[in-house]
């Protein structure tokens, strides 16, 4: 399950679908505060790419929206699950 970055929204087939770089920003409608480890950065939803001049842009697959720098360590929404703590350990996507 990965996403291509692309640089526009149209596909050599016609298709329009949105890349990484367009997702919107998710607010406080979606995120809430958290002080526990189950943040944005231990959910099996959250992934991190590389973006323009290789600044890293940090997503939720689940709600395909980017994370504001800093939310991820501070933020999770309703949908956190940290179905892959329990099969490759804590935070793969930080190791």
């Amino acid at each position: 399950m990965g996403f291509r970055l692309r640089r526009s929204s149209q596909e050599a087939d016609g298709s329009l679908e949105l890349s990484i770089e367009e997702w919107p920003y998710l607010d406080e409608a979606v995120l809430r505060p958290s002080r526990s480890r189950k943040v944005c950065m231990t959910c099996h939803f959250f992934r991190h790419h590389t973006g323009v001049n290789c600044i890293p842009l940090l997503t939720c697959q689940l709600h395909q929206g980017l994370l504001t720098q800093g939310e991820h360590l501070t933020h999770r929404c309703q949908g956190w699950t940290d179905d892959m703590t329990r099969q490759r350990g804590w935070c793969p996507e930080v190791a």
